[in-house]
């Protein structure tokens, strides 16, 4: 896997981070694309490699976007990889509490961003040569089951699952292969949480299992390290006594 670019969103935090990491171990040229620079400098100061590129990027902007896209291009000459990750979540909120603004916020984020940036990648992906490449987008076990007063985050995930698919209809004159990782309990900031107790479908609130992070490095790089002609459409994982399957 030596030599291989991947960009990276979200990358100054979480998982992001943890797949930046499984991939610079393995020789992967990184573009570290996040909201806050100074996310992206601690990620990159845990990098064992050199040359990586980080770009300060808002994923609802279509400019912002292509300016990441653009530099990766004109950095490392291609894009192999696109791990489509940045997302943000909302306090819990009943619907009928739920501010529009919110609502906005949260899907420009985790839809409209994911479309825009698999779009770039698509665009760079077919046009380069060799041609084609591999997108994953970070899902979530929302993109299956909700929590409570989780709409907007709920709503997002399930949107993404299109993406998924059709991407993955459509890439496939281009040797564009396109999956989805569902992440549940994952420690980091957005999942941390979740040890210190969350609401239930039955409306008790209880401490759920985590997993360690890496284990979502690892996964991701497993799925991008399979050859162009094999592609795990979905992959669910979890902590594994999490309340997912029976949630309800």
């Amino acid at each position: 896997m030596t030599g291989r670019v991947a960009v990276i969103t979200g990358a100054g935090s979480g998982i992001g981070r943890a797949v930046a990491i499984a991939l610079d171990r393995r020789g992967y040229r990184l573009a570290l694309a996040g909201r806050r620079a100074e996310g992206l400098a601690e990620t990159l100061a845990l990098l064992e490699g050199t040359g990586h590129l980080t770009m300060p990027t808002d994923v609802t902007d279509a400019a912002s976007v292509t300016a990441m896209f653009d530099a990766t291009v004109a950095a490392f000459g291609r894009i192999d990889l696109l791990f489509n990750n940045a997302g943000v979540n909302v306090v819990d909120v009943p619907i009928d509490a739920l501010e529009e603004s919110d609502w906005r916020r949260v899907i420009d984020t985790n839809l409209t961003g994911a479309f825009l940036c698999l779009q770039a990648a698509f665009r760079a992906m077919k046009a380069q040569s060799p041609q084609g490449g591999r997108i994953i987008n970070n899902g979530s076990i929302s993109a299956h089951s909700p929590r409570p007063d989780s709409i907007a985050y709920t709503a997002s995930k399930h949107g993404v699952t299109g993406l998924t698919k059709s991407t993955a209809l459509d890439g496939r004159p281009y040797g564009i292969a396109c999956s989805q990782i569902d992440i549940g309990n994952a420690s980091s900031a957005m999942g941390d949480r979740m040890s210190a107790g969350v609401p239930q479908a039955n409306g008790e609130r209880m401490p759920e299992p985590v997993m360690d992070v890496g284990q979502v490095g690892e996964a991701v790089a497993y799925m991008d390290g399979l050859p162009p002609e094999a592609n795990v459409q979905f992959m669910t994982l979890m902590a594994t006594n999490m309340p997912f399957v029976g949630r309800g």
